[in-house]
């Protein structure tokens, strides 16, 4: 009867084991090969909601000569299981790197996936990045995606990357180039992109949605509009956003070019005495392009308000 008993609560035991754990990413989420060797599964341009498990992002691919290069995995445990067996629909070379392009959890909470099954690949991040997520973000982002999933992310575990690097270094693996672009701020103050030189291929992180438009927190305008115009600059003809489609130079300019009228428009504003609520009708006339992208309504009061801040402590510069 001991024995029994022992057994059963053992068995209780896995069962509540399981259930804490998120089920898989429902959908095909098929990758997209947009370039040579180059894959990118593009998710949902919402916020994470328990429809779609916290799956927001675009993780991606790139097949080189001796294995597998991964930017941005993803925003769970499950999405990064979900990648990894799309990878495997693809080639059987293993995972030999990964990038993450900045602090925000919907694009590396999935390295705990790819860890779990190659312990030892290098996850590169800025070096901004592991610091923050050791000092409370990485728990921050696991209870928001677990609060707006209603717990589909659950099982996620924080793996932070842990080889820093910084504007201008280089990281050479499976047989490909991978150059690194920073310039302090961006979308926040951990962006890199990366640029896969052989294949000319931009991969931007969420200095550009595509589609949808993308809080600014931590970041810069003008810091941002440079850092796609850096992206712009170099031979890349497939630019790869944060959110939204893959496209070539448009995926960069017309994001660019949403933060600059933006940008622009606050400051004038600023310079002739209003305020920014007093901007925001001669903003929003401007804004039409970008209307109809996800996240405008959302965003565009924060952005206001944080354009309004930066262009004030411009006219202390």
């Amino acid at each position: 009867m001991k024995r029994i008993l022992i057994f059963a609560g053992l068995l209780f035991a896995g069962v509540v084991l399981a259930l804490q754990i998120g089920p898989p990413i429902k959908g095909e989420w098929a990758p997209e090969k947009v370039a040579d060797g180059v894959y990118v599964i593009h998710g949902p341009t919402e916020l994470p909601t328990p429809e779609n498990q916290g799956f927001m992002n675009n993780p991606a691919f790139v097949v080189g000569d001796s294995g597998v290069v991964v930017v941005d995995p993803g925003s769970s445990l499950q999405v990064g299981e979900m990648l990894l067996a799309r990878i495997a629909k693809v080639t059987d070379k293993p995972v030999v790197a990964v990038f993450n392009s900045h602090i925000h959890g919907d694009h590396w909470l999935g390295n705990q996936a790819i860890k779990a099954r190659y312990p030892d690949v290098p996850i590169y991040g800025h070096e901004r990045v592991g610091p923050k997520v050791i000092a409370g973000a990485g728990a921050q982002w696991i209870n928001l995606m677990l609060d707006l999933t209603h717990k589909a992310t659950a099982g996620t575990e924080v793996v932070a990357p842990d080889h820093p690097v910084n504007d201008g270094d280089v990281i050479k693996t499976a047989g490909l180039t991978f150059r690194i672009f920073n310039n302090d701020k961006a979308h926040t103050d951990t962006d890199i992109m990366v640029l896969v030189e052989e294949r000319e291929v931009m991969f931007l992180g969420d200095n550009a949605g595509h589609g949808r438009i993308l809080r600014l927190e931590g970041g810069s305008f003008r810091g941002n509009v440079l850092a796609l115009n850096r992206a712009l600059e170099t031979n890349a003809k497939v630019f790869v956003p944060g959110h939204g489609r893959t496209a070539g130079s448009e995926a960069a300019t017309r994001y660019r070019d949403y933060l600059q009228t933006v940008y622009q428009t606050v400051a004038d504003g600023y310079s002739d005495g209003l305020a920014d609520f007093e901007i925001r009708p001669t903003l929003v006339a401007k804004l039409d392009r970008w209307k109809d992208w996800s996240g405008f309504d959302i965003e565009l009061g924060p952005h206001i308000s944080a354009a309004f801040l930066e262009a004030e402590a411009a006219d202390f510069e």
